[in-house]
């Protein structure tokens, strides 16, 4: 992706000279035999607990640009100081190799004109080269939200698109509300279409703003409004019924030819329809070409790279791209994947970036330990009785509360001990304690020792720390380092707890999962015990045992 360097763009530039790379996708004009079109920075943005700063938007419209996308809607300029600096700043410091830039905004007010609408002039103002309309399509939104006549939003339709072609914009209009407007007036409804259509919009959105609808009556009603009215249609859908992309293909199956998503689905509510698994829909199982070469296969990245911007941790279920998404567990299945992978997937995972994982549980067979065991470089093929030792032994361990489906340290360890006989080691533990101090002024202490012997070497450690297991990681480093120096690389990335069943509360069995990270590497590993210190330590060990023999450290 190439970014601007210099000044800013030439107004005929930035409006509508496709680039090399968009006329590659689309055979001349931008996105112009299918659109997919992203609306995360605006409809996305909606979303609960995400809050935009307009370096964060910046960041997603270069993702989304390299990604593939045609369009990216960048927000409703002049409606709010943030959307109005993005565009300016998206002006000068992008240039968009695949996508089109969309200011999104409302037909001119009743009574008025298109011409001299504050709003509708902020949208020039903008230099977006593409603009998307709301306009109602449900008559009683019409008259009770606009408080306006039928005839009178028609003409505000009309207007609107006609004013911003003349000025020289690509126009969308969204039909909001539309599939309940349909329901409740379908001839007002179409004719909202018609006219968008006829005033010359390129394409007019239908809307089921409120999700409630289900695939088989948008599709039902799409090849209706279709054949009646002759527009370019596209879709948007929400997701309040769980069938957001599911309506979504159903309107391309009826001939919609535009399509709007957010990434991973974010938006007001329960989301919109996910970019990701209606892209990958299109292109595999359509066979419709609407992204450019090697897209696809980056959208994992993608999606996750705009999880961490928005500060939200990537859904590990999400088609296609969560990390789940091609995880297999039980021991059927991954007898039948040892065979032929595709008996149990229905793509090849790094067709979307992704890969194939084997889950180690206590459904595991010997088939899933031996693909796993391959996935982490142990080839266990030949030797049936130690792959029926494994086996046994994490049913075992996972009886007491191990689970190893996310801890592959752990289990690479484990199945290490077993392999050569006899535990990885870089150090012997001879014992560890921590103290808590509560003080008469109110405040408090935490204090832990280790004593263990590395490469003959007897250590004793003491630290202090933010609580106890912090304490305790911190005095366990310190011993550490000072015979295996490369140790300073790793750091710790997530610490999380979970309390089993035991005899409750504070008495329950504690599971504790570390993530350590270090020389471009990430792990992650259990401990259980009968309380958190002890479990802590033990993931804590196995911890830095594992990081140190990846940074390829001798053990003893």
């Amino acid at each position: 992706m190439a970014h601007h360097d210099g000044g800013p763009m030439a107004d005929d530039e930035w409006l509508g000279a496709p680039s090399p790379a968009a006329a590659l996708v689309t055979g001349g004009t931008p996105a112009d035999d299918f659109h997919v079109f992203d609306t995360t920075l605006r409809d996305g943005a909606q979303r609960e607990g995400i809050s935009l700063s307009v370096d964060d938007k910046l960041t997603i419209a270069r993702l989304l640009d390299g990604f593939g996308v045609g369009f990216v809607e960048g927000g409703w300029p002049g409606a709010n100081p943030r959307d109005t600096e993005f565009f300016a700043r998206a002006r000068e410091e992008i240039r968009f190799q695949h996508a089109q830039l969309v200011a999104f905004g409302a037909t001119r007010r009743a009574g008025g004109s298109a011409a001299e609408d504050l709003q509708v002039k902020a949208l020039l103002d903008s230099c977006a080269p593409v603009i998307t309309l709301v306009a109602k399509a449900h008559d009683r939104h019409v008259e009770l939200a606009l408080r306006t006549t039928l005839d009178e939003n028609l003409a505000m339709v009309a207007d609107t698109v006609a004013y911003l072609r003349e000025e020289g914009r690509r126009v969308f209009v969204d039909c909001e509300h539309f599939f309940d407007g349909y329901r409740a007036n379908p001839e007002y409804a179409k004719a909202v279409v018609r006219t968008a259509h006829e005033a010359g919009a390129e394409v007019v959105v239908l809307c089921d703003t409120n999700g409630g609808m289900l695939p088989a009556r948008v599709q039902e009603v799409v090849s209706a409004v279709l054949a009646d009215t002759g527009a370019r249609l596209g879709m948007h859908a929400q997701d309040d019924s769980g069938c957001a992309v599911a309506n979504t293909l159903a309107a391309v199956e009826a001939g919609a030819t535009h399509v709007q998503c957010t990434a991973n689905g974010y938006g007001e509510r329960v989301g919109n329809a996910n970019l990701f698994p209606v892209v990958a829909a299109l292109e595999l199982k359509y066979g419709k070409n609407v992204l450019p070469p090697g897209g696809l296969a980056r959208m994992t990245q993608v999606s996750h790279a705009i999880a961490e911007v928005v500060n939200l941790t990537p859904s590990t279920h999400q088609p296609y791209v969560g990390v789940s998404a091609f995880a297999h567990k039980a021991g059927l299945h991954a007898s039948a994947i040892k065979v032929d992978p595709d008996l149990y997937q229905h793509i090849d995972p790094e067709r979307v970036g992704n890969t194939m994982r084997m889950l180690v549980s206590d459904m595991a067979g010997r088939a899933s330990v031996e693909l796993k065991g391959k996935e982490l470089g142990f080839d266990l093929g030949g030797d049936r009785e130690l792959v029926g030792r494994v086996v046994e032994r994490v049913k075992e361990r996972e009886l007491k509360g191990y689970t190893y489906e996310s801890a592959d340290a752990s289990f690479e360890l484990l199945l290490r001990e077993e392999i050569d006989g006899r535990p990885l080691e870089y150090f012997r533990i001879e014992s560890w304690r921590t103290i808590a101090e509560n003080r008469a002024d109110g405040s408090h202490a935490n204090e832990a020792t280790v004593r263990l012997v590395a490469k003959g070497e007897r250590i004793l450690s003491t630290a202090e720390g933010n609580g106890a297991v912090n304490a305790l990681d911190r005095a366990l480093r310190a011993a550490v380092e000072q015979i295996y120096p490369p140790l300073a690389e790793i750091e710790m990335a997530n610490y999380r707890v979970r309390l089993l069943s035991g005899s409750g509360g504070s008495g329950s069995t504690a599971r504790v999962t570390t993530a350590l990270r270090g020389d471009g590497h990430a792990w992650t590993t259990i401990g259980v015990g009968s309380n958190i210190l002890a479990a802590s330590w033990e993931a804590l060990v196995d911890g830095y045992t594992y990081g140190l023999s990846h940074l390829g450290v001798d053990p003893l």
